[in-house]
């Protein structure tokens, strides 16, 4: 694996793992393996746009935010 295609694959499975957690296993009739890393942004892009906040990947949560 050359130094720039690790840091690629390693988004596509984090990719992949995130729209399968969204209950997404194909694109058309391709499976997310055989997406290019471009394809995989665009689908997750557009799940992530049509999706309630609250629907399977949980509750929303506040980053840095202290509590009074």
């Amino acid at each position: 694996m050359s130094h720039l295609t690790q840091p690629v694959e390693v988004r596509r499975n984090d990719l992949i793992d995130k729209l399968m957690i969204m209950g997404v296993y194909k694109h058309g009739e391709k499976h997310l393996f055989e997406l290019s890393l471009r394809e995989l942004e665009y689908k997750y892009r557009k799940v992530k746009s049509t999706s309630h906040p609250h629907s399977q990947m949980g509750s929303i949560r506040w980053v840095g935010r202290k509590v009074q």
